[in-house]
């Protein structure tokens, strides 16, 4: 027996203990909700471990004294240490030339495991992504962990849930609870957490959701408490009172984050695609970003990592506003370069960097154009800093949440959440994509959020056709048509040339009604002759597919070049299981049958 085998019986056994032992765990919302816990803990731990981990390298590195942080540096001790991006950026293409040989594919991350596999991530995946990120954000690239926390929260959590055999939609909630679990730990905020597994990684707010994603969250929280993490606390002290005439600067601020976090992903974009057209293999990529990164550091190491400290900074010092715009386009450009030439880890520590700087920008702006509007730097970070990493994360409660427990002051809710608000409208009306799903689409995929639509990937149009389809020579008369496809011995038939590939659909009724002369062929009468079918297609794109060409049956062909027709599919057989497999998927999610 395999070690797998031992694994799977070993965790069925301990399930069925379980349930004997106490008879309360019968109860599946009481077994999600103690597996949370379990996944909480985990999660808290090990977010704990990458980032003492972490510390530990840019002590080694860089000389960081215990407590301090890279980014919160003034200037780095040597000239030297701005190769040692360049060195990280050696041993991740290395680590590329590894997988490659081994052929492993592109990770899958929690929102793509939860949109697509149901919640399946494989443990691989996981320590491929959280070793990179480590190596990435320890040899200083401009890269946050929030993606190597989520992962290896979420990658635990999908396996622990397949050891105990749930089922799919207890499976997506454990890996948002992975998730919460490991932004909980990070910030040492709850309800951000929460949030975050909400919006985020389960795609959804619901009250059945509530109890397990809360108490992975608060026990992820806990734990790094335990373990000495230390918290993520702005302190903002004598803030002036806010008045609603200010609620309007501060929208304005909102559009403009959002504005800004799609310029920065299309950057992040531009970067890459230039990276790309050096011609130069992808493992020699981060080198020399790592480069261009460290010389950045070498102007000021707020570029530098994940930047913690120097937001920080940002909020307990009081620069110009020249030296704030300039640290401003040196984070950005590290951070763009850093993802671009192929460093691992995400934007959203950084665009919360970002946007405080932003937020700083636009009240130095504000205090030239209109003194009288009287607006607090301070209270504009914050409020930048959610706005922009609203529309690159794509999460304005998670983002709301960060700013009231990081700054502990309720006074700030109720316009962070208007500007957050307003920039989750400007992204999703003119981009519709966060970060992570705008990489997907790059990618060629077309999820825009963690929805569950894997259901429909296994609902193809080869997998609805019916294959006895009846087909007739094109070049056949009408006249012939007729005397061989009597009216009513069939609805449609398929027209094929001397190859067998699809020329057209033949409606019976209307061939029989035909006025024109009978030595017609029936090429000439056939319709949908552009519009056919692939096996491959799924439910959404086969009816867009029927949408465009009015049909109410198309031919199912081999490929698009050779279009040889395997079968026939109705607009009403499609929407029928469409209608059948979203019942099912509704009765899952509710917790039905």
């Amino acid at each position: 027996m395999t070690a797998t085998n031992h694994s799977q019986v070993y965790a069925r056994r301990l399930r069925a203990v379980l349930i004997r032992s106490i008879p309360l765990l019968e109860a599946r919302g009481i077994v999600i909700v103690v597996l949370a816990g379990v996944v909480g803990v985990m999660s808290g731990a090990l977010v704990t471990g990458m980032s003492e981990l972490v510390q530990g390298m840019h002590w080694l590195l860089y000389g960081v004294q215990p407590g301090g942080r890279l980014s919160a540096m003034f200037s780095l001790a040597s000239p030297v240490q701005a190769m040692i991006p360049a060195i990280g950026g050696i041993l991740l293409g290395l680590s590329v030339i590894w997988l490659r040989k081994r052929k492993f594919r592109t990770p899958v991350d929690p929102i793509e495991a939860n949109a697509l596999y149901g919640g399946r991530m494989s443990l691989t995946d996981t320590f491929i992504i959280v070793g990179q990120t480590v190596l990435s954000s320890g040899f200083g690239a401009s890269v946050g962990l929030e993606a190597g926390y989520t992962q290896v929260g979420s990658g635990l959590a999908s396996r622990l849930a397949r050891a105990f055999r749930l089922r799919r939609n207890d499976v997506r909630i454990l890996v948002g609870c992975g998730a919460a679990g490991a932004i909980a730990a990070a910030f040492d905020a709850p309800l951000t957490g929460a949030f975050y597994g909400f919006e985020l990684i389960i795609g959804i707010y619901s009250v059945a959701n509530v109890a397990p994603v809360m108490t992975a969250a608060i026990c992820a929280s806990l734990t790094a408490e335990v373990f000495g993490v230390v918290p993520f606390p702005l302190e903002l002290s004598g803030l002036p009172a806010l008045t609603a005439s200010q609620y309007i600067p501060f929208l304005l601020l909102g559009l403009l984050g959002g504005a800004a976090s799609i310029a920065i992903m299309h950057l992040v974009s531009l970067i890459e695609h230039g990276f790309a057209r050096l011609s130069i293999d992808a493992s020699l990529r981060p080198f020399i970003g790592g480069i261009l990164v460290g010389l950045l550091g070498l102007v000021t190491p707020q570029v530098l990592s994940s930047g913690h400290g120097a937001l920080h900074r940002e909020f307990a010092m009081n620069y110009g506003l020249g030296v704030v715009a300039s640290v401003f386009v040196l984070k950005l450009a590290a951070s763009a370069i850093s993802l671009g030439s192929g460093f691992r880890g995400g934007l959203f520590f950084a665009s919360l960097f970002l946007g405080a700087l932003l937020g700083k920008v636009f009240a130095g702006v504000m205090a030239f154009a209109s003194p009288a509007t009287g607006i607090d730097p301070a209270v504009a970070a914050v409020v930048g800093m959610t706005s922009l990493a609203v529309g690159v994360v794509g999460a304005p409660l998670t983002m709301t949440f960060l700013a009231l427990e990081s700054t502990r002051d309720l006074t700030l809710t109720g316009v962070v959440l208007a500007a957050s608000l307003m920039a989750a409208m400007l992204v999703r009306e003119t981009f519709g994509y966060s970060f992570s799903t705008w990489r997907f689409h790059l990618r060629g995929e077309t999820i825009r959020s963690a929805h569950d639509v894997g259901w429909m990937r296994s609902l193809t149009a080869g997998s609805m056709m019916r294959k006895d389809v009846r087909t007739i020579d094109a070049a056949t008369t009408l006249g012939a048509f007729r005397k061989a496809v009597p009216l009513g011995s069939a609805q449609r038939v398929i027209a094929v040339d001397e190859g067998q590939h699809y020329v057209g659909v033949l409606i019976v009724a209307e061939l029989h009604s035909e006025v024109s002369d009978g030595e017609t062929p029936v090429r000439a009468l056939a319709r949908f002759k552009d519009a056919v079918l692939v096996p491959s297609m799924n439910v959404q794109t086969a009816a867009e597919t029927f949408q465009r060409a009015g049909a109410e049956e198309l031919a199912v062909v081999e490929d698009f070049a050779d279009r040889v027709v395997l079968g026939l599919l109705t607009e009403s057989h499609l929407m029928r299981r469409y209608a059948e497999e979203l019942d099912k998927a509704r009765r899952d999610l509710s917790g039905e049958g």
